[in-house]
């Protein structure tokens, strides 16, 4: 089963919510994020996992990207 969440900063915590699933947690970095994410799937979907279930998380992420300042020229 493929599982997908949006993650997002919302200033103060790295944030995820299911898309298509009632799904949400937050952490305070991206490295907790990601462990709170697995954890909160396997809650989710504990039952079909213990059937033999297996489950694989598509985690989707917007970065804004900003120009770089230009070199001076020499």
């Amino acid at each position: 089963m493929l599982v997908k969440v949006e993650a997002y900063f919302d200033g103060e915590y790295w944030c995820a919510r299911g898309i298509g699933e009632d799904l949400f947690t937050q952490g305070k970095s991206m490295d907790e994020l990601m462990k709170n994410i697995k954890e909160a799937v396997w809650l989710h979907f504990e039952e079909q996992v213990s059937q033999g279930e297996s489950l694989n998380i598509l985690i989707l992420s917007e970065t804004e990207v900003k120009s770089a300042p230009k070199a001076a020229a020499a």
